[in-house]
């Protein structure tokens, strides 16, 4: 029988929850520029039984990515894909926020897609900020959905010089990605497999409390405050939604984004027309 391979992206806390969730009875296959970090997931997920290959990223390098999909492809079916990686704006400054933010999704939706097995799906975690912010311009939103990844941050609308801070910068590269996923849906459809993506709010993960500490911090609070459900949302709770969106159960579903951010959004944005 062909082995049925996961492929996670990014081992921070949303990484390594999705991972123990959908690795059993899978070959797991884990990656991340931090290997450090990547070393130390293995390790724990292979002495919970799991069986688990490690293998480094860039993901805002093609040659990288594309190495990544080859070796997952050479393990066996690549049937699961969740893309996690990602800075935060109080991580990095705002070429390496378009760099891995944006750039790095675009690779892997291309280079995934050709190595993704009929039947396949994957999962990429945007954010919420990508619906706080304005819809871009048509021409533009059409530039972002479509141009080739190895061309997309020489478009004019993502010089870095457009973006005040890194926090603007993140929200763009974040709207940018619902507009690529939906895109992909046509060539993920001519393999047989499906592609969307899931915008988290406020998660409880390392990322997630600097964000908090940080200088948008009360704001943050307030609209979780303001929020139906009121709390931080849970590592847990995305690897739960990227569990359903990858399942049979989502086979009617694809191109499409599913905000998990406990009601923000509808919060923050509902009274507007």
């Amino acid at each position: 029988m062909t082995e049925q391979v996961v492929v996670v992206i990014g081992v921070g806390g949303m990484g390594q929850a999705i991972a123990s969730r959908l690795g059993p009875g899978t070959r797991l296959v884990v990656a991340d520029h931090d290997e450090k970090t990547l070393e130390a997931v293995a390790d724990r997920l292979a002495g919970e039984g799991y069986r688990v290959t490690a293998q480094k990223v860039d993901v805002a390098s093609r040659a990288s990515v594309s190495a990544l999909a080859a070796s997952a492809a050479a393990l066996g079916d690549v049937r699961s894909i969740a893309h996690t990686a990602g800075l935060s704006p109080t991580q990095a400054p705002v070429p390496a926020i378009l760099a891995v933010d944006l750039l790095g999704v675009a690779l892997v939706l291309e280079e995934f897609g050709e190595v993704i097995a009929p039947g396949g799906a994957a999962v990429v975690i945007a954010s919420m900020a990508g619906h706080m912010v304005p819809p871009f311009a048509a021409e533009q939103a059409g530039q972002l959905a479509t141009t080739p990844a190895d061309e997309l941050l020489s478009l004019p609308v993502c010089d870095a010089a457009n973006f005040p801070d890194s926090g603007a910068a993140y929200a763009f590269a974040k709207r940018a990605n619902l507009l690529r996923v939906r895109a992909a849906g046509g060539a993920w459809a001519a393999r047989g497999a499906r592609v969307n993506s899931i915008s988290p709010g406020v998660i409880a993960t390392p990322m997630g409390q600097a964000e908090l500490n940080s200088e948008s911090g009360a704001g943050m609070r307030a609209m979780i405050d303001a929020s139906n459900a009121k709390r931080l949302g849970t590592a847990a709770d995305i690897a739960a939604a990227t569990e359903f969106l990858l399942s049979p159960a989502a086979s009617f579903i694809s191109g499409t984004d599913l905000l998990v951010d406990g009601g923000v959004v509808a919060a923050v944005t509902g009274h507007v027309g």
